[in-house]
């Protein structure tokens, strides 16, 4: 009996040890804790704040977007900003296209006249508040990441010193001239880019930008006659003859030259940065100050009407629009082939003379199509391969 008892007893105490894991009790609670996580989740929304900055974007990521409740129209920006292998050569365009937009503006809405440097100091203003807020609605670091800064810093000096060589040339020059001198910028910074940033620079990049500047030369052809040459000193804001005409031109090239050096900090530190808008940012606020300081000390002050200072807006929005697609375009694609769509805008004003006096010189036809051509040939080709 007492054998039977203890058989009882280690026949209880087994099932104490085998006593069977509270796993089904606590399905109940678990349940409970994730069922308001599960209820709580939603379609994302998706803009171009909130989109990362790829080089490329993968084919299933553009087929998600294109399955989200957006407009027709925001689905074109997301794609045309980072959901084609043609993006950077997209946004390129777009900018060239923005800058002829504000081309025909300042031609149709004639205001009052105020100083160029006054008209860059708003427009930097302009540019600088909208970048500050699309850093912030993107939640991106607004002096960019720390390995970044110097690129930064480097790119805003280099940008300064070009707008405002461009501003002194644009003063003592003819404006036909001050434009030819600006249009060597693409070809400057495609050879910088070679030492710079180490890219190849292909024969067919390079007669593509000579084919564009070439039909640069036929438009402006008549600056290259005595009878030009007479007209573009009349033309000047100051008259710049003999020694004064050469000083203004060695501006126009110093213009140039940082210009191109700008392009490559642009490609370099928005690469690094993943971010192009930072690097529109850092300009207007190293521009803001400069030109608002220079706009005191050498110029007379004009107070603008409410009308001009609407279209000084609108110049400002177009103007940031602008910087952003043309930083968007450097770092997504190779500076030579991005810097080669720059002359759309010659060409786009071009056709605009076109159509409104309806008779022009041959040379600037031939000269519209060749660049048109060169345009074409830029697509054809399409953007390189990535090398990373």
């Amino acid at each position: 009996m007492d054998s039977d008892m203890n058989s009882g007893v280690d026949h209880l105490v087994e099932l104490i040890v085998r006593e069977e894991p509270p796993s089904i009790a606590d399905d109940v609670p678990i349940s409970e804790e994730i069922a308001p996580l599960l209820t709580q989740i939603e379609k994302p929304k998706i803009n171009i704040f909130t989109i990362s900055y790829p080089r490329r974007t993968p084919m299933e990521q553009v087929n998600k977007v294109h399955d989200s409740d957006v407009s027709s129209l925001s689905q074109s920006i997301i794609w045309i900003w980072s959901g084609s292998r043609y993006s950077g050569l997209l946004c390129a365009s777009l900018s060239s296209i923005f800058y002829f937009a504000m081309e025909v503006l300042m031609g149709v809405f004639s205001a009052q006249s105020i100083p160029i440097i006054e008209m860059a100091f708003t427009r930097c203003v302009i540019i600088t508040i909208l970048s500050y807020l699309w850093l912030r609605r993107s939640e991106q670091p607004i002096f960019g990441q720390p390995h970044v800064r110097k690129l930064l810093v480097s790119r805003a000096l280099t940008g300064l010193l070009s707008m405002m060589s461009f501003i002194y040339s644009i003063r003592r020059l003819h404006i036909s001239q001050a434009i030819v001198l600006s249009f060597t910028t693409p070809i400057l910074a495609s050879v910088a880019a070679r030492f710079i940033l180490n890219e190849k620079f292909k024969f067919s990049d390079f007669g593509g930008l000579a084919c564009s500047f070439l039909g640069v030369l036929l438009i402006f052809q008549d600056l290259f006659t005595s009878q030009g040459l007479t007209k573009a000193g009349k033309g000047s804001t100051t008259p710049s003859l003999g020694s004064h005409h050469a000083y203004a031109v060695l501006v126009g090239f110093v213009a140039s030259i940082a210009g191109a050096v700008s392009y490559c900090l642009i490609r370099a530190s928005a690469k690094a940065s993943d971010q192009p808008v930072v690097t529109v940012f850092s300009f207007g606020l190293l521009a803001g100050p400069v030109t608002g300081i220079c706009t005191v000390v050498f110029e007379d002050l004009v107070l603008p009407s409410v009308y001009s200072f609407l279209v000084m807006l609108v110049l400002g929005l177009l103007a940031f629009l602008a910087e952003v697609c043309w930083a968007r375009g450097l770092q997504l694609e190779k500076t030579s082939k991005v810097n080669n769509l720059r002359f759309m805008e010659a060409s786009l004003v071009q056709l605009w003379h076109i159509g409104i006096l309806g008779v022009v010189p041959f040379g600037r036809i031939v000269g519209t199509l060749l660049i048109f051509l060169s345009l074409c040939w830029t697509f054809y080709v399409g953007p390189d391969k990535e090398m990373e």
